[in-house]
Formats: structure tokens, C-alpha cells, sequence
């Protein structure tokens, strides 16, 4: 008996204040509900962040055959690689490298030789310009200065630097009159490096082909505004012809109009 009444028994009821099976305990929704809201409320936040942010600027397409809208850096990175592109591509560079080899090479032929000061003075000259337009280029200075106009810079250079070399060739066979070996060869070199500007001022040519010459470059922008008003007054002034060359009826008239009056004026009045 006793054994079935403990099979039979019922489940005790759940003490008071406990969880019944699929029962949350109170307030456990609420904060499940806020939460989820707060999650929303922050994703909508970040969203309407984003709207609000500008979109990033997209780089300008620049053109490769001018520097177009570039600054700072990026500019100086384009002329540094244009200038030297065009400097070494035209072989300017390997002219004047040249020069200045020939002429370092005369120095050092002069070194076990009597020279006189002034013919070693006009070397190391030249070879300070020819350096000077090097590092110019190289560097791209010459974009950074557009009111010299740097062709024809270089070209008055070369003129000048053939006719000062091959003076200083002159001037060394003239001082000496015994030519030592290393001394023949030095004049030899100097000459060589008189002989390369020619060069360079043939390669020069490329950069004056097909430009004109422009017209009222130095005339002030006041002057010409001036000008540009006169003219229409000056055609203004002046009578209308016909297809014949005839004067106008209505500046013909004038003119027969004003006669009489002034040849009445002449006349004396009678008493």
C-alpha cells in the first residue's frame, strides 16, 4: 500500500516565490526590449552619421602633357620629372656633361705643366656656368622662374662659351712657344669643349620651330584699351563713300550747305 501511494503521488506544488518551467522572472522582458531598442537607436545614429559626412573628394584626372591643376608636392614631382625628361631626352645633358668632362680633363693635363692664371681662371669659368645650367635642370628650377626666358638663355650660353673657349685656345697656343705633350692635348680638349656648344645650339632649334612671334607683348593693357576705343571714333569722323567712291548724299549735302555760308561770310556786307 504504502509503495503505491508513493507512485501515485502527485508532484509537490512549487514553493512560493519560485520559477514555474517557461517563466521568465519579472522585468527580464522589459530589459530584453530596451536593450534591443537602444541597439536600433545606435544603428540609426551611425547611419545618419554617415549621411551627414561629405563623400571623399575623387582625384581630378590631370593631363600628362601639362601640369594642369597640381600643387605643392605634387607639382614639383611632375616639372622634376618633365624638366629632366626633356633635358636628358634632347640630349642637353650629354652635351654639357661633355663640355664640363673636356674641361676637367685640361686641368688635370695643366697639372704637371707652367700655365699661365688667366687661361686655368677662364676654364674653371665655364665649367661654373656649364654646372650652373645642370643643376637648373635638373632640378627644375627653371619652371619656378617663367620670366626668363630660359632657351634662349641657354642659347646666348653656348654662343658665349664657343667664342670664350675658342679664345682661350688661341690665348694658349700664343703664350707657349714650346707645347709640352700634356699641354698639346689640354688645348686639344678645350677645343673639344669649345666644339660641343655648337651642338647643343643645333638641338636648341627644336624648341623655336613653329612658334610665332606675338604682337603687342609689351604694350601696358591700359594703352591698348585706350586704342581699342579711338578707333571706333576715328571710323566714326569720317565720311561714308559709296561703292564708286563718292561721297555720300548726306555728307555731300553738308558740305554744299556749308560752302555757300562760308562764302557768304567772306563776302563784304553792303550799306
Amino acid at each position: 500500500m504504502a509503495d503505491k501511494g508513493k507512485k501515485g503521488d502527485k508532484p509537490g506544488a512549487p514553493p512560493p516565490g519560485g520559477k514555474k518551467e517557461g517563466e521568465q522572472p519579472p522585468g527580464e522582458g522589459k530589459k530584453g526590449k530596451d536593450e534591443g531598442k537602444g541597439k536600433e537607436e545606435e544603428k540609426k545614429g551611425k547611419e545618419e552619421e554617415k549621411k551627414d559626412e561629405p563623400p571623399p573628394k575623387p582625384k581630378s584626372v590631370q593631363p600628362k602633357d601639362n601640369v594642369g591643376t597640381r600643387k605643392g608636392c605634387r607639382r614639383y614631382r611632375w616639372e622634376l620629372k618633365d624638366s629632366n625628361k626633356e633635358f636628358w631626352a634632347m640630349g642637353h645633358a650629354e652635351v654639357k656633361l661633355l663640355s664640363v668632362g673636356c674641361l676637367i680633363a685640361a686641368l688635370v693635363m695643366f697639372t704637371g705643366t707652367v700655365v699661365h692664371p688667366l687661361l686655368s681662371l677662364m676654364i674653371t669659368m665655364e665649367m661654373s656656368v656649364f654646372l650652373f645650367f645642370i643643376v637648373v635642370y635638373t632640378f627644375a628650377i627653371n619652371r619656378y622662374m617663367p620670366f626668363i626666358l630660359w632657351p634662349i638663355t641657354d642659347l646666348l650660353n653656348d654662343l658665349f662659351a664657343t667664342a670664350f673657349l675658342a679664345g682661350a685656345v688661341g690665348f694658349a697656343v700664343q703664350s707657349r712657344q714650346t707645347m709640352p705633350v700634356n699641354y698639346f692635348v689640354a688645348v686639344i680638349l678645350i677645343g673639344l669643349a669649345a666644339f660641343f656648344p655648337l651642338i647643343d645650339i643645333c638641338l636648341q632649334r627644336k624648341h623655336f620651330r613653329g612658334k610665332k612671334v606675338r604682337k603687342n607683348v609689351l604694350v601696358p593693357p591700359q594703352k591698348m584699351a585706350g586704342a581699342s576705343k579711338e578707333e571706333p571714333k576715328a571710323e566714326a569722323a569720317k565720311p561714308k563713300d559709296d561703292k564708286k567712291g563718292k561721297p555720300a548724299p548726306a555728307a555731300a549735302a553738308a558740305a554744299g550747305g556749308a560752302a555757300p555760308a562760308e562764302a557768304a561770310a567772306a563776302k563784304p556786307g553792303k550799306k
